[in-house]
């Protein structure tokens, strides 16, 4: 038997059952052992980001609010009571416990339209038969369907946004919190940790047609889940990120297109920097991560040498795509479980200046989706993707995707080397350690 440590978690390898050998693991967090001449562990909302653990570690580290005074810390129960808490003034370090599910939108969506405003109406004013496909409905007056639509959604991101403020602490209380409905936005900030939250993914009551959109036109929607915008020293661990009770299965179509109300569950853009996401469970989504949210020359100037970004012991599951998605930054993608189902698109999105590092990563893919699928190539960058495993087996990633399609080859090599890493697991040991360690209610 052997023992490997990281992180404070131990895994152990023993045995064979009928001629194969069997993995037998054991998560444990060495923190949470009361041992004789030992002290308790320390509390979790106190706990900062340790040495080494991903970008967010780089320079004076991240510690969010584990210095808070007893004045400010807050446990919160509802959504008025919880931007109450981040509304209180002044930058020192501020913890804030959520306890049980915040409903940003327990009131429904009627709650945000605007009078007058009508779906029927609009579904009538823009069908595809009566407005066409040529025309934006941006020049549309306030007076119009598409105008109260705007005032609809205006009246929503007014009351579902929560804007967090630098050295800031928010953590769920034992294995029931969570945000529902809300958008996290850390914004233009510095060091804030979230941790041991449900998140599940906004609903926009409102989302906007637009004909020019496609072939077909399109319906698109927003609020992520968490936007680190702009803000550096960010640290997002042990959270869970679901659609809920609101998944694209059962959304309707209009216009012969799915009516999405979701936008990403997680975006890191505008030139963040510095950000570890760590031991995290993302599903049930379709564009689920963005390093970075656009190509061109206006943004380009603020992302690049910017959007520093590591992922470590996350599940990826039932993801479409973007899962991340990567512009610009150096992002540090390792052992991450990554099961696809069946609507699986691409896991790893190459993008324009990206430079992805992808190692020891465990992909569990059904039948149908093969490994070529895994990395998609938006743009010309190379890519590191090292000692991966696809379906229990050893598997060269960039290989895969060029055998297959030879016409958009991927490049080996991302030009530099993670250092930021506690420690790095065999991709083998990968599924077991995450689905024992990730997600919300899991904090140790």
């Amino acid at each position: 038997m052997y023992t490997l440590k990281w992180h404070g978690h131990a895994i152990a390898r023993a045995g064979l059952l009928a001629g194969c050998t069997t993995l037998v693991l054991t998560l444990t967090a060495a923190t949470a052992q009361a041992r004789p001449g030992h002290h308790p562990p320390r509390d979790a909302a106190r706990q900062t980001l340790p040495a080494k653990d991903g970008w967010a570690a780089e320079g004076a580290g991240t510690t969010g609010g584990a210095a808070a005074e007893a004045a400010r810390v807050f446990t919160v129960t509802d959504w008025d009571g919880f931007r109450a808490a981040l509304a209180v003034g002044g930058t020192a370090p501020r913890i804030i416990k959520v306890k049980g599910t915040v409903d940003a939108v327990a009131a429904g969506c009627d709650a945000f339209a605007a009078p007058g405003y009508d779906f029927d109406a609009y579904l009538e004013k823009y069908s595809p038969e009566t407005w066409g496909l040529e025309s934006d409905l941006s020049a549309e007056p306030d007076d119009s369907p598409e105008g109260l639509r705007r005032a609809s959604a205006a009246r929503q991101d007014a009351s579902v946004k929560a804007y967090v403020p630098a050295n800031t602490t928010i953590i769920g209380v034992g294995r029931g919190a969570g945000l529902k409905g809300a958008s996290l936005q850390i914004k233009d900030v510095d060091n804030v940790i979230v941790r041991n939250l449900t998140f599940e993914s906004p609903v926009d009551c409102f989302p906007q047609w637009d004909p020019t959109d496609g072939d077909k036109g399109n319906w698109n929607s927003e609020y992520d889940s968490a936007v680190v915008y702009g803000s550096t020293h960010v640290w997002l661990d042990h959270n869970t990120f679901t659609d809920g009770d609101h998944p694209d299965s059962a959304a309707p179509t209009h216009f012969g297109m799915l009516y999405q109300q979701h936008d990403g569950q997680l975006d890191v853009v505008r030139g963040a920097d510095l950000v570890t996401a760590s031991w995290n469970v993302f599903t049930e989504h379709d564009k689920t991560i963005l390093i970075g949210n656009s190509d061109s020359e206006s943004t380009a100037a603020d992302d690049r040498g910017h959007l520093r970004t590591t992922f470590h012991h996350n599940l990826f599951k039932d993801l479409v795509e973007r899962a991340p998605r990567v512009r610009f930054g150096q992002v540090d993608v390792y052992n991450n479980h990554f099961v696809a189902g069946e609507d699986h698109a691409y896991s790893l999105g190459v993008g324009k200046e990206s430079q992805l590092v992808a190692e020891h990563n465990a992909f569990t893919l059904p039948a149908g989706v093969t490994a070529a699928n895994v990395l998609k190539r938006w743009n010309d960058a190379p890519l590191t993707a090292a000692h991966n495993r696809v379906n229990g087996r050893t598997t060269d990633l960039i290989a895969a995707h060029n055998a297959q399609f030879p016409q958009t080859p991927l490049r080996s090599g991302a030009g530099w080397t993670p250092s930021l890493r506690t420690g790095v697991l065999p991709a083998w040991a990968v599924p077991v350690a995450v689905g024992l360690g990730a997600g919300a209610g899991r904090l140790r």
